[in-house]
């Protein structure tokens, strides 16, 4: 504008230019103060890791987790945090979108490490955020949104380059794998390029390994199961020293780092094989708490700490495999009371740790109840970075920053769930509606048993008299099941569960059992 003003020949042009220099010139100056102080911001999710796992969430858990308890102790512990779904993908999709997973294409279950990319290059996400506020954005860990191969008839051809990863999603660069750890191919890839080709087929079964077990598929000869989770630690402690020069000088970084445990293959390594004197899961527990530890030291080491927000989540409740009679057997309890456990609709599938530090900006040692979705971390970074609201991009977020600064609540007040198999949950105060007649996942009684022993279409619980989820109450509060079921109708059909102008879902979303109406007004 300025340059166009100064080549202008009129006298008024010259006049106005001169004018607006200085002024323009103080708001850059002013804009690259501002990006100085803006926060590095790094988001790490466990996978499958559920609530009463860490001592944040659960004092009487068996396993020891000091490191995530000293970010407690230095932060903010979120007490009713919930993920958008009760599996790993759709959950992926809603953290990074701000978007409930149920709008997009995928109506149920997870991806495979084959699947194409789920999240199209223009849906906004936090890699596109975060980039658009100046901030170098890379993930590294487990991806599980799809990515494209280059197929041939034979498979994969792993020379060629990998399409629509990451990078089409707002991330300057990454580093990881494609599904889950135990879902081949094993390879790493890094920004579009596989970093060594498979030299071997490889797998092992639950006959072989109870907690160890893979799916047999090619392997990369730089890829080794049981170095994954320290290996991802590595690569992330050494970006934060790489970018730690630029942050300094007012260029911060987001970093996303999903990680790859506690889910299978559980492959706790020494001295964490065999530390909890419990079993596998709960060792590999106490390593992932290890290396969190290490993380937060780099940030020290670097100089960052003062100006880092770390978040610390997961991004469903712990699964089946970390074998819930064995450690009960301990005195410890995954899912700390809640019923359920990864897959379900109940408390247990998609209540997790949410822990936030950031020094000087969040009030140490505090605890939290305001409810909380993982669809907020969107809205969250939104308001730190001070960018304004859009049409799109976190449809079914708010802004934790209020409850960071100190207040109860964000200002929600509802909460849509959803399970593996595609079941829904409206919770509003302490009322949840579960549209269901079992877990919808994968504890008892699943869906086709529940059906079969004529259990009622939809669960009503009060949470506060009942947080085990034990009494269903649909018969005895029929206006509150009317209530939650026109929520839903109307947060379903809006696009969004925010203020806002209505949009479009990606699909038909359906969503009533049979049998089950919309109440008239």
């Amino acid at each position: 504008m300025i340059i166009n003003l100064c080549l202008a020949t009129d006298l008024k042009s010259r006049l106005l230019a001169i004018f607006l220099a200085p002024i323009v010139g103080i708001a850059l100056l002013t804009n690259s103060s501002f990006a100085a102080d803006r926060p590095n911001v790094i988001v790490v999710m466990a996978d499958d890791l559920g609530i009463g796992d860490v001592s944040p969430t659960n004092p009487d858990g068996k396993i020891r987790t000091p490191h995530l308890q000293q970010m407690a102790s230095e932060g903010l512990t979120f007490l009713d945090a919930h993920t958008p779904s009760s599996v790993c993908t759709p959950t992926r999709y809603g953290l990074l979108t701000g978007r409930y997973n149920w709008r997009s294409r995928l109506a149920s279950g997870v991806l495979s490490g084959t699947s194409e990319h789920l999240i199209p290059a223009d849906r906004p996400t936090l890699g596109h955020l975060m980039r658009g506020a100046g901030y170098h954005t890379a993930m590294i860990g487990k991806w599980h949104l799809g990515w494209d191969w280059h197929k041939t008839g034979k498979g994969i051809d792993f020379a060629q380059p990998v399409k629509n990863g990451p990078d089409i999603n707002g991330f300057d660069q990454y580093y990881g794998h494609c599904g889950s750890l135990d879902m081949p191919p094993y390879v790493w890839v890094d920004t579009g390029r596989v970093t060594a080709q498979p030299d071997r087929e490889e797998g092992v079964t639950k006959t072989e390994n109870r907690y160890g077990w893979y799916r047999k598929g090619p392997i990369g000869s730089d890829f080794h199961i049981d170095d994954v989770l320290p290996h991802l630690f590595d690569k992330s402690m050494a970006h934060v020293k790489a970018r730690s020069a630029d942050a300094k000088a007012g260029k911060p970084f987001f970093l996303y780092l999903p990680l790859p445990a506690p889910h299978t293959p559980i492959v706790p390594v020494p001295p964490f094989k065999g530390a909890s004197g419990m079993n596998p899961y709960a060792d590999f527990v106490m390593q992932v708490d290890h290396h969190m530890g290490q993380l937060l030291a780099t940030l020290k080491e670097t100089g960052l700490d003062e100006n880092t927000l770390v978040i610390f989540t997961s991004d469903n409740g712990c699964s089946p495999e970390g074998n819930f009679e064995l450690l009960k057997q301990h005195g410890h309890d995954p899912s700390a009371g809640y019923r359920g456990h990864k897959a379900d609709i109940y408390e247990g599938g998609h209540r997790v740790p949410f822990i936030a530090r950031w020094p000087g900006h969040i009030e140490a040692g505090r605890k939290t109840r305001a409810l909380t979705c993982l669809t907020d971390v969107y809205s969250t970074l939104e308001a730190i970075t001070g960018q304004p609201r859009q049409l799109l991009g976190g449809e079914d977020g708010f802004s934790l920053l209020p409850v960071f600064n100190g207040d109860d609540t964000s200002g929600r007040d509802t909460l849509i769930s959803h399970s593996i198999g595609g079941s829904f949950a409206i919770r509003q105060g302490a009322w949840k509606l579960c549209l269901s007649a079992g877990s919808g996942g994968w504890s008892a009684p699943r869906e086709p048993e529940a059906k079969k022993q004529g259990l009622p279409p939809m669960q009503l619980f009060d949470l506060d008299s009942d947080p085990g989820e034990t009494k269903n109450l649909v018969d005895a509060e029929p206006e509150q099941v009317k209530a939650l079921l026109r929520l839903l109708d109307q947060q379903v059909n809006n696009g969004r569960c925010t203020p806002g102008q209505a949009v479009s879902n990606d699909r038909n979303v359906t969503f009533l059992p049979a049998g089950v109406e919309i109440p008239a007004p």
